[in-house]
């Protein structure tokens, strides 16, 4: 491969919207095991939240595949390989950065439900407080 092209290789993998578009792999190698990545995903997201006996599983799941993206990676900068598998290399670092995104995006989920619920909870308080400011009784007339 030449210089110029495993630039190109390695720019391609580094764009913020390589991933806009880009299926999550059916299946990868990760740290030689066979891994049905796609389901493994679609599964996880499935849930509303992840359960407290998957998330091991989830974070190792995401610190194998940032691995195997970066020992692809380092196979596209420093190895002798042609612009061919170069380019199935960037194509696999793509659908594992595509995974992880998902993978990583489950935690925001329930983090935006959580806000809402404080948010409802703070305003709920904040009315009560009010009507007993206020000396209302269930938006009735005021008591005193």
């Amino acid at each position: 491969m030449q210089e110029y092209e495993r630039k190109q290789l390695l720019e391609r993998i580094g764009r913020e919207s390589a991933t806009l578009g880009v299926d999550i792999p059916e299946r990868i190698d990760v740290q030689g095991e066979e891994v049905e990545l796609q389901s493994f995903v679609f599964e996880i997201k499935r849930l509303d939240s992840v359960p407290p006996g998957e998330r091991d599983r989830v974070e190792q799941a995401k610190r194998n595949l940032r691995r195997e993206r970066l020992e692809r990676k380092d196979r596209i900068e420093e190895g002798e390989i042609s612009f061919e598998s170069g380019e199935e290399l960037a194509d696999a670092i793509i659908g594992i950065d595509r995974a992880l995104e998902a993978l990583e995006n489950l935690n925001a989920g329930s983090v935006e439900a959580e806000a809402k619920r404080q948010e409802a909870a703070d305003t709920k308080r904040w009315m009560d407080f009010l009507k007993q400011a206020m000396g209302r009784d269930d938006d009735g007339p005021a008591v005193r």
